[in-house]
Order: structure tokens, then C-alpha cells, then sequence
């Protein structure tokens, strides 16, 4: 059995040791994932002012409370409205939808597909609505249930592993093991949607299915039946006490609310993260330990045994033996997850060596990125538009795929920060800052140029003149860090190796390309 008091000591002790790391995770996972809403909400928090700009030609999303209102007034067809949704109830309304959910989420696309069927009927705009709903599906399936798992993995490890690194959220790209857990991760969404009619067979159901994740962080391998069964062994007798933990947190996350946010960052999300790790391996250990049924999944033992330098060694040894994918790349460092005795290992393709961020560049090189990063840009923000809209506009000033704001910030970021690779929250911070400045200042010349006001973040929480928001620059900023940390270096090896003639060639192409848009664009703005 556990005591509430004893796992919140243990979970203190784990994030006075790897502060960082942890706050990192949670971090990331609270803006790539649906996790965490209310403490993303103020990032991206668009507020019912009215103060949208007529010359704006591009706006980020529509809101998740406009999309309810609405499709409250759509269906309603001129019935008269309850006076909830007219004047100031209906802002008040519309911050509380905002605080308590997430940009992307396959609810608020289909509502915003509904919406354009009834706007535009049968048309090119409910066309791309529509994919919409498909692109947040296989978002929320195959990105945001797997970086979950990924974090309850990095929590399971940190417990035993003081140098766990923050890139264990990706571990099961790594392994190339998506499909299952996917799998049943949608499983667990579909059930407890359908549990959350009943009401309270949602709230019991909610804490039945709570293990899940870290079972499958544990063995990814594990069967459906199995997964779902072992949960709900585990929280036997444990539903009433886990719901009394999360009780003990709300009022840390009413704090976090007075604070915008920032108090769920620094604290209280690797707090609790931390707390519900350590009563998962609680209870897993007895549950292994008394031999119960279904035991044999939990097949993790080097979760609670860190093995010693020697038996590390004769591992290898034998593990060498077996011609496996680890070994022509394997290593073990001190105070890390001996990855090579993973219960699931890699197909041999999927073992890289490991990325350099610190690697030079040559001009070459750097004039490549440019160009490569500007087309990345336009293919998230496309995706991004999709996803969290349902809509597509395309670049105001480039007819063609560039964003040359992300090329000019990948290599900016290269330039400067490359020799901080050390310090990741240094570099992230620095990186905040340079895309604040490059967006706020290509902005201004952009519309002293042409006349053009590319964005209008004014209705935004935290913008500057409506040309910034704090959300973007913190989204641009880890895209940055996966440019500096990952993007630049796998995609510069991959370059390099085209020879020096046909990298050349490569990027005479790309930069011919890219100056005829470039003239074909202006010419078509001032004429």
C-alpha cells in the first residue's frame, strides 16, 4: 500500500535532484501534446475584443469558443439564443471554453467543419475542413498519445536514472514501435468517451484506465486485454485514493491560474508527474512481487534494479554475441537507462549514430538549411492552419513554398546559439527572443513595403502591437531547438552526401527557384 505523504516526499527529493529535465519534459509535452490545457491556454489565449485588423490577411486559428457559440447558433437556426450567449456572459463564456481546452482536438474540428457546411455548404473551404478532422485524428493518435507515453517513460526511468536525457519522450520513434501503443492508447480515448455519458462511469472509468500509459511506457509490446486488465488490477482499491491525490493538487493549480501559468510549469506539473510515477512503480512491484495474474507484462525489472558497471559489462558481452541492432552502436552512460537491455529493440535501420548539434557548417551547407528550412516552414504552418482551423491560407507575399522567415531563424539560431548546446534552457530562452525580434521587424518592413499586414495577433493574450504573441515565439522556439538540436545536423549528413557537384546543383535549383518567386510575387503586389 502507499501513503499519499510518502509520494509527494519522494516526488520533492526527485525534482530537487533533476530540476530541469523534468520541468523540460512536462514543458514540452504541455505544448505538443493535448496534455496540460489550462497552463498552454494563456500562451495562446484569444480574447473577445473585437479588435481583429480588416488588412490582416492571416490569422492563426479560430478560437475553440467560437467555434461552440457558433455551432450553438447554426444548429439553434433563428430560435432566439439564451442570454448566455449574448453580451458580456458570452465573453466570460468564451474564456472559460478557451482555459479548458486545447488548440488541437478532434471535437472543436469537426465543430468547425459543421460550422463551414452551414456558412459555405458544399465547397472547397468545407473541403479542406473536412481533412482537417483527419490531420487532428492522426495527430492526436500518433503524436500526442505517444509523447505521452514517452513522458510517463521519462518519469518510470528518472525515478532510479539521474541523467535520464529529455529526448526518452520520442523513445518509441526510436524503437519504431508507434502502431500498437497507438492502438490502444485510441482504444483507452474511445472507451472512456463512451463511459463519459454515464457521468460517473466516465469519473470511475477516468482512474481504471489512469495505469495505462505507464504500462505501455513499461512494455510497449503489452496487448490490449492486457493493458486494460492490468490497470484495472492495479487501481483496485486505488481509484478513491488516486482521486483524493488529485484533490490535494487543485489548490496548486488555482495558484497556477493566478499566476497565467507559469507556477504549472516551474512546479506543479513535474510535481504531480513525479508523485504519480512513484505510485506506479509502487504498485507494480507488489503486483510482480505477489505473483499476480498477468504479472509477466511488467517485465521491466532494470525500472527498480539499476544494474552494477560489471553486469553492464557482461550484458554487452552477450548481448554482442547476438548480432543485435545495437551493436555496431551501443553505449552505456553513467546514470542512464541501459537502452541495449530493453525489453524492445530497434530494427537495425532505425540505429543512427548519434546527432552532433556542436558539428560545423560550411556556406554551402548554410545556404542549404535556408532554403530547406523555409520550405519546413511552409509545410507546418500549412498543416498547422489545417489542423487547428480548418482552414488553408496560403503565404500573403510568396506565391510559392518558402517561408523565408524560418530559414533566416534556423540559421540564425546556427550561427549564434550552436557553441550553447549545453545549455539547452539558455538556448531556448535566446531562441525566444531572436524569432521575437525577426518576426516583429520582417512584420513591420513587410507592411512599410507593400502595405500588406501579414499577421494580427491583437486579439491575442501577451502580443506586442498585434505583430507578436508570447505563444509563438515560445512554438518557434522549440522549433528552433529541434532545427539546432536535430533537424540541421541529420539533414546537413544526408546533404553532404550528395557530393559537391550535385550539391551545387542542388542549391543553384532551389535559389533559381526561389528568386523567380520572389520577383514573380513583387511584380504581381506593386502591379
Amino acid at each position: 500500500m502507499w501513503k499519499r505523504k510518502s509520494m509527494k516526499r519522494k516526488a520533492i527529493a526527485l525534482l530537487k535532484q533533476n530540476y530541469w529535465r523534468m520541468i523540460s519534459v512536462c514543458f514540452l509535452i504541455a505544448l505538443l501534446t493535448t496534455s496540460y490545457a489550462v497552463s498552454t491556454t494563456f500562451l495562446n489565449l484569444q480574447l473577445p475584443s473585437g479588435s481583429e485588423s480588416a488588412d490582416a490577411v492571416f490569422t492563426l486559428t479560430i478560437p475553440n469558443s467560437e467555434a461552440v457559440i457558433d455551432a450553438v447558433r447554426n444548429i439553434a437556426a433563428g430560435t432566439p439564443l439564451p442570454s448566455l450567449f449574448n453580451g458580456f456572459p458570452e465573453d466570460a463564456l468564451s474564456v472559460l471554453i478557451d482555459l479548458f481546452s486545447t488548440t488541437i482536438s478532434v471535437f472543436f474540428t469537426l465543430l468547425r467543419t459543421v460550422n463551414t457546411a452551414f456558412t459555405d455548404g458544399l465547397s472547397l473551404p468545407l473541403i479542406f475542413s473536412a481533412f482537417s478532422i483527419l490531420l487532428a485524428f492522426f495527430y492526436q493518435i500518433f503524436v500526442s498519445n505517444i509523447l505521452i507515453i514517452g513522458e510517463r517513460r521519462f518519469f518510470l526511468e528518472n525515478r532510479s536514472y539521474r541523467q535520464t536525457p529529455v529526448s526518452k519522450i520520442f523513445f518509441l520513434y526510436k524503437l519504431r514501435c508507434e502502431r500498437h501503443p497507438a492502438w490502444v492508447m485510441f482504444c483507452r480515448s474511445f472507451f472512456q468517451f463512451l463511459w463519459n455519458f454515464t457521468v460517473i462511469g466516465g469519473i470511475i472509468k477516468h482512474y481504471e484506465y489512469l495505469l495505462i500509459p505507464y504500462i505501455l511506457a513499461e512494455n510497449p509490446k503489452a496487448g490490449r486485454k492486457d493493458a486494460f486488465f492490468l490497470s484495472k488490477q492495479l487501481m483496485r482499491r486505488n481509484k478513491w485514493k488516486f482521486f483524493l491525490l488529485d484533490l490535494s493538487f487543485l489548490g496548486w493549480h488555482f495558484l497556477s491560474l493566478c499566476t497565467l501559468g507559469f507556477l504549472s510549469y516551474v512546479f506543479v506539473h513535474p510535481y504531480a508527474a513525479a508523485c504519480r510515477a512513484e505510485i506506479y512503480a509502487c504498485l507494480r512491484r507488489n503486483y510482480v512481487l505477489s505473483r499476480s495474474p498477468g504479472y509477466e507484462s511488467l517485465n521491466d525489472s532494470y525500472l527498480e534494479h539499476v544494474p552494477s558497471e560489471d553486469e553492464l559489462l557482461i550484458s554487452k558481452a552477450l548481448y554482442d554475441d547476438s548480432q543485435g541492432p545495437y551493436t555496431k552502436i551501443s553505449y552505456f552512460a553513467p546514470e542512464q537507462y541501459p537502452v541495449f537491455l530493453f525489453s524492445v529493440q530497434p530494427p537495425l535501420k532505425a540505429v543512427k549514430n548519434p546527432v552532433n548539434p556542436a558539428r560545423r557548417y560550411d556556406a554551402l551547407s548554410y545556404l542549404f538549411l535556408f532554403a530547406a528550412f523555409s520550405i519546413f516552414g511552409w509545410i507546418l504552418e500549412t498543416l498547422l492552419q489545417l489542423i487547428t482551423g480548418g482552414i488553408w491560407t496560403a503565404e500573403p507575399i510568396l506565391t510559392g513554398p518558402w517561408l523565408p522567415l524560418y530559414g533566416a531563424y534556423g540559421v540564425l539560431s546556427l550561427l549564434l546559439f550552436r557553441r550553447l548546446y549545453r545549455k539547452p534552457v539558455i538556448t531556448f530562452i535566446l531562441n525566444v527572443l531572436l524569432y521575437s525580434v525577426l518576426e516583429y521587424f520582417s512584420s513591420l518592413a513587410i507592411e512599410l513595403l507593400t502595405g500588406i499586414r501579414v499577421h494580427d495577433y491583437s486579439d491575442f493574450f501577451l502580443n506586442l502591437g498585434g505583430r507578436i504573441y508570447l505563444g509563438g515565439s515560445v512554438s518557434f522556439a522549440i522549433i528552433g531547438c529541434a532545427f539546432l538540436y536535430y533537424l540541421a545536423p541529420r539533414w546537413t549528413d544526408r546533404y553532404m552526401k550528395l557530393g559537391h557537384s550535385r550539391r551545387v546543383a542542388l542549391c543553384v535549383i532551389l535559389y533559381a527557384l526561389f528568386t523567380a518567386d520572389v520577383i514573380f510575387s513583387f511584380w504581381l503586389i506593386f502591379t
